[in-house]
């Protein structure tokens, strides 16, 4: 049996369309789950060689059950990700007009994206949500909904109808899926790459946000994304999800990682990897005095120092 990639399923879903662009897709056995939480749980559990999963989208940023999910549990890593671009269709059951539609479902990550497009055309519709866009395709099938926002490519498997195509709110919306996997030494660096961690501060306290981006700041190491998630303890107690650019093996990562070591009561590195989207702009373009070269003669400067040899 080939090793499996779990995603979130079933048949249908943007997911298995945007895992089915990476190479390896083609020699791993591709095995829906219900839900982002047991797609990752069967990597945790050895049942799948990795899960892959959606964890933002450039309309309402990230996909919060997926944060979630790499927060908490057995520690996870992020190996690859991938950009597609998304725009929804709506799918019915033979027959059904637009005046025929009470009730629509979709992933609750759809919703933000055809916001707008609902209430100018179907606004007494009912919304509830689904699994996942496919899913949402099933239980229309099934005659549990009227109509259901999915990719056209969703229609044929479930016998449905393209009512209307291309729906979207925003142009060019995309999503950002990644391969996670059980934690191993990252892939080597590319010089195009981000750095996913997720902090926790020690204490709160005036300034703490501003300490931790410090230690990026500092380094000359721009953020890619920043989201607050509660921790469960209580009003007012957050951790940190961070996209950083750079890899671990960049001497100004690792020492940022090593300076939120220090301050944070916990870090969970979840993994550096290809970016999915670079321009030539991208790669090598670092800030002065931010180079591993420069890091390096700077550490030479210090222990000559210590010498008594500057």
């Amino acid at each position: 049996m080939p090793a499996s990639y779990a995603y979130l399923g079933p048949e249908g879903t943007f997911t298995e369309v945007a895992l089915r662009t990476l190479p390896e897709a083609a020699t791993r056995e591709l095995v829906p789950y219900v839900s982002v939480q047991s797609a990752l749980d069967a990597v945790r559990s050895g049942e799948a060689e990795a899960a892959f999963v959606p964890i933002e989208n450039s309309v309402e940023g990230g996909i919060t059950t997926t944060l979630d999910e790499l927060v908490s549990g057995r520690p996870l890593m992020i190996y690859r990700e991938v950009l597609l671009s998304i725009t929804f269709a709506l799918l019915v059951r033979p027959g059904t007009r637009l005046s025929d539609i009470k009730t629509v479902t979709a992933h609750p990550a759809a919703q933000p994206q055809v916001r707008n497009w609902l209430k100018a055309h179907l606004p007494e519709a009912a919304w509830e949500s689904a699994a996942s866009n496919a899913d949402g395709a099933r239980l229309v099938q099934e005659g549990r909904y009227d109509a259901a926002f999915a990719g056209e490519f969703a229609a044929g498997p479930y016998g449905l109808e393209v009512l209307e195509s291309n729906i979207h709110d925003a142009e060019n919306a995309q999503t950002r899926f990644v391969l996670v996997g059980r934690p191993a030494r990252p892939a080597a660096p590319t010089g195009a790459d981000k750095t996913s961690v997720v902090i926790w501060q020690r204490d709160d306290h005036p300034g703490g946000l501003r300490d931790l981006l410090g230690e990026f700041a500092t380094r000359g190491i721009n953020l890619m994304l920043l989201q607050s998630r509660p921790t469960g303890a209580g009003i007012g107690h957050y951790c940190f999800c961070v996209d950083a650019e750079g890899h671990i093996s960049d001497r100004r990562v690792a020492e940022a990682l090593m300076g939120l070591k220090r301050i944070c009561l916990q870090v969970r590195y979840l993994g550096s990897y290809p970016r999915a989207e670079t321009t030539p702009a991208d790669v090598g373009a670092l800030r002065t005095g931010t180079s591993d070269e420069e890091f390096a003669a700077a550490a030479d400067w210090v222990a000559r120092c210590q010498d008594g040899r500057f």
